[in-house]
């Protein structure tokens, strides 16, 4: 998935969340509705992570140098987590609080039509940003093992932390439009209370799913088994009979970014062979490899004898 794909996806939900945002306010003052005050939080909040998301991705294309040699890829994790934290603390806790709030002091809502209208219109918006935030995700290869799958194989948390908020944006809305209509049509005042808290606790989940994930990636997950599988294929096609290389002693893989991948691995060269057979064969592979998973963007070759390698405890296949 190119970067530019998921910037646009951003830029696209921010856009829908800030003008939700707004319409929501006004309307939680002037309904004085626990539930629309706890969604135009929901929106602010996710308006502010689109923002933070924005910034780890402008930082992650930053060149690598002296002190990050392997560049600023990995940013993108770290300010995904930030988002994931910002969701559960203020998005869940207000949500949550404002909820405990009405039910132990409930009462009636105002203008109820204004909160019908917002939601409808909000919910209309966010449709729109969730369609085009799967539509994205859907283009991934990993989609094709299954939704849930396919948000916990992917490497770029940018695109799944907004498709994660869009769907938490239509379930809220959906909520928040459940507890209304209790409170208004059923006269239940505390409907809209409980809605605030269900929508805190659904916030609160998908910040936790959020951050079990993003934390996979930045102590450093490894490509998928597809592209592992692929990389063994390509040195493989160097191992035989009149081949320089005997056997892979080792393949090890990491994600420095979404679209950055660390590979490298340990080969068992035949006995005897010149230095430019050696040059040779590495050159192939890395031109073979890169051309294949252009994702792949650091490749280092070592050459060791089956005798002196000395595997970890954890070996990649």
């Amino acid at each position: 998935m190119a970067s530019g794909g998921s910037r646009s996806v951003v830029l696209i939900a921010l856009g829908c969340n800030f003008g939700i945002a707004v319409a929501k306010f006004v309307a939680a003052a002037w309904t004085l509705s626990s539930a629309m005050l706890s969604e135009a939080i929901h929106s602010l909040v996710d308006t502010a992570n689109q923002g933070l998301l924005l910034f780890g991705i402008a930082r992650a294309k930053l060149p690598a140098d002296e002190q990050h040699p392997f560049g600023y890829g990995k940013e993108i994790y770290f300010w995904s987590f930030i988002v994931a934290m910002v969701l559960f603390s203020l998005g869940a806790g207000v949500a949550i609080y404002e909820g405990v709030l009405k039910i132990l002091d409930p009462h009636p809502l105002q203008n109820v039509e204004v909160l019908y209208a917002v939601l409808a219109v909000a919910m209309i918006l966010e449709g729109f940003s969730l369609f085009k935030a799967v539509r994205e995700f859907n283009a991934r290869p990993e989609a094709r093992n299954g939704f849930v799958e396919a948000l916990r194989r992917s490497k770029d948390p940018s695109l799944f932390a907004i498709v994660l908020e869009d769907m938490a944006a239509m379930l809220g809305l959906t909520i928040a439009l459940l507890g209304t209509l209790v409170a208004h049509l059923g006269g239940f005042d505390k409907a809209d209370g409980v809605a605030s808290i269900l929508i805190g606790l659904l916030l609160a989940g998908v910040a936790a799913f959020m951050s079990i994930e993003i934390k996979s990636l930045i102590v450093g997950e490894a490509a998928s088994r597809v592209v592992q599988a692929g990389i063994r294929e390509i040195v493989t096609g160097e191992i035989g009979t009149g081949k320089p290389i005997r056997k892979i002693n080792d393949l090890r893989t990491m994600h420095l970014g979404p679209n950055d991948v660390l590979v490298t691995a340990s080969v068992d060269f035949q006995d005897g062979i010149s230095a430019r057979t050696v040059e040779d064969a590495t050159g192939r592979l890395q031109a073979a490899i890169k051309s294949r998973f252009p994702e792949v963007r650091h490749l280092f070759i070592e050459g060791q004898s089956e005798e002196t390698f000395k595997p970890t405890s954890v070996t990649l296949h």
